[in-house]
């Protein structure tokens, strides 16, 4: 090609996806990546990657942002200041929640989160839909609607009192999920087990940060799971367990998987870097480890690492959750606060990537194919966003993340970008991190410097999510118990 049919060039890069790693260029034109081999002929710009590694931007399905909890609580990000903090992290692309509440309508709750971002994002996005509310309209109209306009994916919860299903409703999403083509999230814990330990718990005057981790014991998660692996199994309908915890939990799962459940799952840094002794602190810190499920123990974390690895556990999201260490977030009460008034959720946006970086690729726990897998392709996948997101690739959008591979960092919440106030992963030296990063080919981070405008961030509308391609080849080859073939005759 002559010179400058390239709007920007990647030379001398070490270019890894989630199946190879090989050395060549990247040519970009028009936010698209149209080349990839050696020496490509001169760019308008060249970035020289020598010595640095060249990954998929990442992309995290599981992000809050902008929204209100289930409690009533803001998040500290709005769609600007995740969007930034994500891309100083490596992530190019984000699915948040649009969040239903109980009387609220979904066409205009969707209406409003995509307003907000649109008017701040500074790289891409999507929309989960949390559904609280699954009446015959949102079943029959609004639901359809949402999905044919991009919306693949549903997350119900079968914990928290305003926004639980019970199994029954949990079947009619499930059954509409089958009939549209969209993939169920399901936040998996016991309600029921959760309230009892936590009324005999606060009974006895125990309301400090750590009794949340005793109060939402592993058994809540691995019993929640279990039964959403059955409700899953009787439709034979595809499911996602959202940021496991317990390795009894990891268990079930590997477990249901090789019995031909179509079941995956995710997990989050909070399951590999935290226990349930950071809960454990003086005063009210603990609440700033307080999330649900609440980190376990060592034999849990490396259960989980082997769940990442053997493919269990097929994405990694940060579950970012963040709520300022105040009257605005997790200490409500101020210094009465209990645990069961406190907002759950940490901090991870920017971190996410680092974190499994450092200690999962450099640490020689998992190969680099592997950790552009969990944190990128999968996601893609997962989710109707692929080809166009989550690899290199030519005609894929060119998200990308340049590795300084040896660079050392000691994490201090000061250099971040989120608007949280703090990091529980304070103090970690992690090795490796990402130097320069693009958003369509836009170079959005160089030199510690943001190059993105508010609101330019696009919206993706995703497709049918690749686990329901699969589930609709599965029936079509007759693959369906007797009970779920006489119900969709």
């Amino acid at each position: 090609m002559s010179d400058h049919a390239y709007d920007l060039t990647v030379r001398n890069g070490r270019i890894s996806t989630d199946t190879a790693t090989f050395e060549a260029d990247i040519g970009i034109k028009d936010g698209v990546i149209v080349a990839i081999e050696k020496n490509l002929a001169p760019g308008r710009e060249d970035i020289d990657a020598a010595g640095r590694w060249v990954l998929p931007g990442g992309v995290d399905s599981h992000v809050h942002v902008e929204q209100l909890s289930g409690m009533g609580v803001m998040c500290a990000d709005d769609f600007h200041s995740a969007t930034v903090s994500a891309v100083f992290g490596g992530t190019t692309t984000i699915i948040p929640f649009a969040a239903q509440h109980r009387g609220m309508s979904i066409p205009a709750v969707i209406a409003d989160y995509a307003a907000l971002a649109r008017e701040k994002a500074v790289i891409d996005y999507g929309f989960h839909l949390i559904l609280a509310n699954p009446d015959e309209t949102a079943l029959t109209v609004d639901l359809p609607e949402a999905i044919r306009n991009g919306i693949t994916s549903l997350k119900v919860y079968m914990t928290y009192d305003k926004l639980k299903l019970d199994d029954y409703q949990l079947l009619d999403v499930l059954a509409l999920a089958d009939r549209e083509g969209a993939l169920v999230m399901l936040h998996a814990e016991n309600h029921d087990m959760i309230r009892w330990l936590a009324q005999r718990l606060l009974e006895r005057g125990l309301k400090a940060p750590k009794f949340h981790g005793v109060a939402h014991d592993p058994l809540a998660e691995t019993e929640a799971t279990f039964r959403a692996v059955s409700l899953s199994r009787l439709l034979d309908v595809p499911v996602l367990i959202v940021h496991v915890a317990g390795e009894e939990t990891v268990k079930v799962l590997r477990d249901a998987r090789a019995l031909g459940a179509q079941v995956h799952a995710e997990s989050c840094p909070q399951y590999l870097f935290l226990t349930a002794e950071d809960l454990d602190q003086p005063g009210l810190e603990g609440a700033k480890f307080c999330c649900s499920p609440p980190p376990r123990d060592g034999a849990s974390q490396e259960a989980v690492w082997e769940g990442l690895k053997d493919g269990t556990l097929g994405v990694f999201s940060s579950d970012h959750a963040p709520y300022r260490f105040d009257e605005t977030g997790k200490l409500p009460k101020g210094e009465e606060t209990g645990f069961k008034d406190m907002a759950n959720g940490v901090p991870g946006i920017e971190l996410r990537l680092p974190l499994l970086f450092s200690e999962g690729v450099m640490a020689g726990r998992i190969t680099i194919e592997q950790f552009v897998a969990l944190t990128s392709t999968n996601h893609a996948r997962m989710y109707g966003m692929a080809p166009q997101k989550g690899t290199i690739a030519i005609g894929s959008d060119a998200d990308l993340a340049l590795w300084n591979p040896e660079r050392e960092t000691t994490v201090t919440w000061s250099m971040l970008h989120d608007n949280v106030g703090y990091t529980p992963y304070e103090g970690r030296t992690l090795r490796g991190w990402p130097e320069v990063v693009l958003s369509r080919g836009r170079v959005v981070v160089k030199d510690n410097t943001l190059n993105a405008e508010r609101g330019s961030g696009r919206y993706v509308a995703r497709g049918k999510p690749e686990p329901m391609q699969r589930a609709a080849a599965r029936q079509s080859r007759g693959a369906l118990s007797a009970w779920t073939k006489g119900m969709k005759a």
